[in-house]
């Protein structure tokens, strides 16, 4: 059997993706199947870090390791 009747799909993973604001927006909109995903605000937690409300109601931020992560 060939391996193209084998893969399921190419998806990833939030945290897999590169650690840009340009990539994120890209991502959350391919997952929320095509119809793009925009920041809305942006503010500050407790933490000191930057917290990005976007539009399909999600905030983001990025982890201790500098990966995605849902606020």
């Amino acid at each position: 059997m060939s391996q193209a009747f084998v893969k399921e799909e190419d998806s990833q993973w939030l945290h897999e993706i590169l650690p840009t604001e340009q990539a994120l927006i890209l991502y959350l909109s391919r997952e929320n199947n095509g119809i793009r995903v925009y920041e809305k605000s942006r503010h500050t937690d407790k933490k000191g870090r930057a917290i990005i409300e976007m539009s399909n109601g999600l905030g983001y931020t990025k982890d201790e390791n500098g990966r995605w992560c849902i606020a």
